[in-house]
């Protein structure tokens, strides 16, 4: 297998070619923020490149959280994290460069070579823990660790995408249905709703430090809803895992995040068991072995043609350069143009003198009056108005049409037996003072309103604000049972003051009616 020529394909004809004055020289990869390219600096050194998907650059939400992770993002300094060195917040689409890192994902390192030995994790875990010691310290919570965002660089593991992650996850591109994260790598209170910490890294660094030595997700393979039920529900089986690592697997996987180990914990409980001189040890050579043979990175382009202004991103369409004409030619050519100028100009006047006639019944017989004077201007007797005044009004857009509202979207909302939630205030409230309500009774359980109308979509996924404003006129149900909502299902609904939403489920957990809960990505469209 040719590892270099996997790892960087050309651009395609929907790539561009330059972004924020970097030119690019292959495709990474891509992901739920947007497409990944290889660059270089001025100096030479090789950055990753990472253009926002359309979806979430057009709105303006994402844009704000998308700024202020950045500004945290640029004080992050870590030895192993791929550093942040430059981004276009404000360019379209926005984009951002860190540093490349020449080495595969743990993700594909697994799935190519199998589950990592002790001594690698141990070097895996100190590394990884060290990275979000960096993090935190600069304000940021991950959010997203998991095996893709682990790179294997030769002289450890570096983290990537820290902090990115939050400004795409309340955007409505979530409503649509796609998920936010990673859901197996979550921790309990990340995948019920609750408040994220520090400490929701620690509990992602057990789950993707567990898949390395085991191959796949600690709490299994299965649909959706049933292994984030079991995140949430369930401890963790830690007779998986060998035998010596399970206290520190113990601490970092608590359910409660107040008795999870710190990054700091993890560093030390790691290094004492790497050894005091880990480079004469079995560490160094141990990694070599997981991580593969070396990549080839592509030299720069040459410097003449690899800089350019770092507005825009340029796309790769450039008109050909024109062939020199000859004077005879150039005075041909404009003969030519005033020639089609003038039979315009003349074809114009009398079209206008056609129109000014055809709209002068009722008005004047000469047909002079400019569209807009005049009795025509008036509006009084029938017929009054000219072609002229009737083109002119309907080219231009009417002051009271009618604009979709900005949405307010609200990710990976839990409603259970203790909460509630009000449409013209999308975060889901601790008490059950709210509109929407979900209940559990003896038999099934539902979402029921005081005043909201609520309604299961049966139509294609991908709802839209005038789809549901559309559908909701003829609802009447103020209850609506979830037995056949299932992950994926979309709900709209709509209040008293006329304010629109869109519920997507993301779990259903009902089996256990006293436990049961909902997790919805919450849309709401205010009303103007």
């Amino acid at each position: 297998m040719n590892e270099t020529s996997e790892a960087f394909r050309p651009l395609q004809a929907d790539d561009p070619v330059v972004v924020g004055g970097y030119r690019l020289a292959a495709r990474l990869g891509a992901g739920g923020m947007g497409r990944v390219y290889l660059s270089h600096t001025q100096g030479g050194r090789p950055v990753a490149i990472k253009v926002v998907r359309s979806e979430l650059a057009d709105d303006p939400a994402f844009r704000r959280r998308f700024r202020r992770e950045i500004a945290a993002a640029r004080r992050v300094r870590g030895a192993y994290t791929a550093e942040l060195i430059d981004a276009g917040p404000e360019a379209e689409p926005p984009w951002l460069a860190t540093l490349y890192v020449p080495g595969p994902s743990l993700a594909d390192a697994v799935a190519e070579r199998g589950p990592l030995p002790v001594p690698a994790v141990l070097w895996l875990m100190a590394g990884v823990a060290e990275a979000l010691q960096a993090i935190h310290e600069a304000g940021i919570v991950h959010r997203d660790l998991k095996p893709s965002n682990v790179l294997l660089a030769t002289d450890g593991p570096r983290v990537i995408d820290f902090g990115i992650s939050l400004a795409a996850d309340a955007t409505s591109f979530t409503a649509t249905g796609a998920a936010m994260g990673t859901p197996v790598f979550m921790a309990p209170e990340q995948a019920s709703g609750g408040g994220i910490t520090p400490a929701t890294d620690v509990f992602a660094l057990g789950q993707t430090a567990a898949f390395a030595l085991l191959g796949e997700p600690l709490y299994g393979d299965g649909s959706l809803p049933a292994v984030l039920y079991r995140i949430v529900h369930s401890a963790p089986d830690l007779s998986l895992l060998p035998e010596e690592l399970r206290p520190l697997f113990a601490r970092c996987l608590a359910a409660d995040p107040k008795e999870r180990a710190t990054p700091a914990d993890v560093v030390q409980w790691c290094r004492e068991r790497i050894g005091p001189d880990p480079e004469g040890g079995e560490g160094p050579s141990v990694w070599r072995e997981i991580r593969g043979s070396e990549l080839t990175v592509p030299a720069p382009l040459a410097p003449s043609t690899r800089m350019l202004p770092p507005t825009s991103v340029h796309w790769p369409y450039a008109p050909p350069p024109a062939e020199p004409m000859s004077r005879r030619a150039r005075v041909a050519l404009i003969a030519g143009a005033l020639a089609a100028v003038t039979s315009l100009a003349l074809l114009g006047g009398l079209a206008w003198s056609a129109l000014g006639s055809a709209g002068s019944h009722g008005s004047t017989a000469t047909g002079s009056q400019r569209p807009g004077t005049g009795a025509g201007a008036s509006g009084s007797g029938s017929g009054s108005g000219s072609v002229g005044d009737t083109v002119e009004a309907s080219s231009r857009p009417s002051p009271t049409a009618p604009a979709t509202p900005l949405p307010v979207a609200e990710p990976l909302q839990n409603l259970d037996a203790t909460n509630s939630l009000n449409l013209g205030e999308p975060a889901v409230r601790k008490d059950r003072k709210g509109d929407i309500r979900f209940t559990c009774g003896a038999q099934d359980c539902s979402l029921e309103s005081r005043s909201s109308v609520l309604l299961l979509r049966y139509a294609k996924p991908g709802a839209t604000y005038d789809s549901c404003k559309f559908e909701v006129q003829g609802a009447t149900s103020h209850n609506l049972p979830l037995a056949a909502v299932a992950a994926g299902s979309e709900i709209c609904a709509k209040d008293r003051a006329g304010n629109i939403a869109l519920l997507v489920v993301q779990v259903k957990s009902t089996a256990l009616p006293e436990l049961g809960f909902l997790l919805v990505d919450v849309t709401v469209w205010p009303h103007p």
